[in-house]
């Protein structure tokens, strides 16, 4: 193990120094131990390297609030342990570490593998109401409900101390790096880019998984180049614990059989293709096309303007009130109501609440103020959304409008406090 500073993941290594580097990465709220299954057969072969996120498995809490974060962080670790290139293994989230290796930094990867992974995990909405649960009521309804997502009925119920091991590591993760993760996922959608995906790549996926399943599987092999899919019968989500030697099987045959040459940049070509291993596999996979350099075209002068702020306003106003409210806003919009649309879109959200001075938590503080002053109850119900959202507890949200009543009276905070009240319930209550 290692010591962690605030740049870097806590990791450890398995297997001989002299073997090539195969990184496993690991699912939210799970830690480098999901991969011990893996590791006595993986490490004949590689130097395995398994990482913690932030704030799990005793991992320092340095939270990371995006996949850019995380994959920069591991190569920062990486870099500093001299590891220059390496095959990668990811599940779930650390299956979108794998994905933003390939498209960020090509030159460094050198095979893939994504498990149970997808080019966007469900919706923003979805994660980013996890955070507001996990902030009000801690990480334990996530962590008793964990085994139902990751694991199959059967194998849950065969397997108790197993299942118990998946409740107490999510228990036992920090709850400000789990939101963090969670607005990590909420903020990643690589569909458009998967065709620039160009390190040979295996798509494995649980038959049963509910989560990321075969449907998901399906649109990554089919968005990047010459992918292939494997499905493996009666596992879900956690597919490396639930089916752990299928999993190893299927990643020595990839590992063993699709890892890319380096690119030598000084003669603008692939390095020489060692001797493949010869360890015997089940199956051989289809010859790889030759990779080919390209060289970037030209990058012209550009005259620096103002960037218009409705890129930027539709961006945070769908970070703030969620895809769904301004999904219905947008499709409610009409000729007569489209230009304020447009209008509040540009200048409420891309010029003020996009504004450097206040951080999110302090605009939600002063919204909530301002529309209880006004008696705006319906647009306080969803700001009392966003401020959630963006990171209030409901008893801060209590402060704010015991404040309110100070200064704004009696009657209106009475009116926001029933709004308010209601939307918490809501917005809080774990589901089953």
């Amino acid at each position: 193990m290692s010591e962690t500073p605030p740049n870097t993941l806590q990791y450890r290594f398995d297997g001989p120094e002299d073997a090539p580097v195969l990184i496993l990465g690991p699912s939210l709220g799970t830690t480098w131990h999901m991969w011990d299954r893996q590791v006595p057969e993986l490490a004949k072969q590689w130097r395995i390297f398994r990482f913690d996120l932030p704030g799990h498995g005793g991992a320092p809490a340095y939270p990371a609030g995006s996949v850019g974060d995380l994959s920069a962080r591991l190569l920062a670790t990486l870099d500093s342990l001299g590891v220059q290139r390496f095959g990668y293994a990811g599940c779930a989230l650390g299956g979108a570490v794998g994905i933003e290796l390939a498209l960020r930094h090509p030159e460094r990867l050198a095979s893939l593998a994504l498990i149970a992974a997808s080019p966007r995990f469900g919706t923003a909405d979805e994660f980013r109401q996890r955070g507001v649960i996990v902030r009000t009521n801690g990480l334990d309804p996530i962590a008793r409900t964990s085994p139902d997502r990751w694991f199959t009925s059967g194998f849950a119920a065969a397997q108790p101390a197993i299942t118990e091991w998946a409740v107490q590591m999510v228990r036992t993760t920090d709850p400000g790096c789990y939101i963090a993760a969670c607005e990590a996922l909420a903020s990643f959608d690589v569909r458009a880019e998967l065709a620039r995906v160009g390190a040979p790549t295996l798509v494995l996926v649980g038959s049963d998984d509910q989560v990321t399943g075969p449907a998901e599987a399906r649109t990554l092999v089919a968005g990047i180049p010459d992918a292939r899919l494997a499905v493996v019968p009666g596992a879900s989500h956690l597919v490396p614990v639930e089916q752990p030697a299928a999993v190893t099987d299927l990643l020595v045959r990839h590992f063993s059989t699709a890892w890319q040459p380096a690119f030598d940049s000084t003669t603008g070509q692939m390095a020489a293709i060692g001797a493949p291993p010869v360890k015997p596999v089940l199956s051989a996979a289809p010859p790889q096309p030759a990779p080919r350099a390209e060289i970037a075209p030209a990058v012209e002068a550009q005259v620096m303007s103002r960037p218009d702020p409705y890129d930027a306003g539709i961006k945070v106003r769908r970070e703030v009130l969620g895809d769904a409210h301004v999904d219905r806003a947008l499709a409610q919009a009409d000729e007569f109501s489209g230009d304020f649309q447009e209008f509040i879109t540009r200048y409420a959200w891309g010029e003020i609440w996009d504004r450097p001075g206040l951080d999110r938590r302090s605009r939600s503080c002063v919204t909530l103020t301002a529309l209880v002053a006004g008696g705006h109850l319906e647009e306080l119900a969803f700001h009392t959304r966003a401020a959630l959202r963006n990171g209030l507890t409901p008893a801060e949200i209590k402060e704010v409008l015991l404040q309110a009543a100070v200064y704004c009276g009696v009657p209106a905070a009475n009116s926001a406090f029933k709004v308010a009240q209601q939307v918490i319930r809501e917005e809080t209550t774990p589901t089953e």
